[in-house]
């Protein structure tokens, strides 16, 4: 495969990820015992995707499915607010970044190495050489509690910053226009300037209750 292949366009987390792939994602192995590893790839961010389809297609042509058995892209669910409504959707919390599980030897590390738009393994460098280093037990556990579906902390991704002009689209507010003073995540509420009878006043919301103008 050479890398026009890689030109395909970048599409939505929610549509690239499929409930088998989560599946085999959160299946995360963090066996001290087992041959494969599990390394961190850097990579060119926004190019996840790309590199994924990439080294999975490469690895079957390549008849390496015995040293590579894993390409994960570390998503984990986190609630968005869009349009008054709240749901859930998939996010890299890891962005420029790649998870490989393999057993690692010299001609897998330059497999890896050359593949377009990898910068590098993170690893140790001795002399001109980089040492790739595997992820630990306890950084393999973190990897793979974010990743579960069982993980019980609700996350917000919140797309709206301190300042922003916005809109509110429900409760007795409705119509009102201000600026976010305050986000409160934790909480799922913000704090808009309005004008109410020619004052400025801060009122509380819900995140549901607010769009962006």
């Amino acid at each position: 495969m050479t890398e026009e292949n890689l030109n395909i366009e970048e599409q939505n987390t929610e549509e690239t990820i499929s409930a088998e792939e989560v599946k085999s994602a959160v299946e995360i192995e963090d066996d001290a015992n087992s041959p494969y590893k599990w390394y961190a790839v850097r990579i060119v961010s926004g190019h996840e995707n790309k590199v994924k389809l990439y080294l999975e297609n490469e690895i079957k042509a390549e008849g390496l499915e015995e040293r590579i058995k894993l390409v994960v892209i570390p998503y984990e669910k986190v609630y968005e607010v869009k349009n008054g409504k709240k749901r859930v959707k998939l996010k890299n919390f890891l962005p420029g970044y790649i998870l490989i599980n393999a057993i690692l030897n010299d001609s897998i590390r330059d497999f890896i190495a050359k593949t377009p738009s990898i910068i590098n393994m993170v690893g140790v460098k001795k002399g001109k050489k980089l040492d790739p280093i595997p992820l630990s037990a306890n950084e393999v556990k973190r990897i793979k509690a974010l990743l579960s579906e069982e993980n019980e902390t609700e996350k917000i991704d919140i797309n709206f910053n301190v300042g922003d002009a916005v809109k509110v689209t429900s409760g007795p507010f409705n119509n009102f226009n201000g600026n976010i003073l305050e986000i409160n995540p934790e909480k799922m509420k913000v704090k808009v300037m309005v004008s109410i009878f020619g004052r400025k006043t801060p009122i509380e919301l819900e995140l549901t209750q607010i769009e962006r103008e």
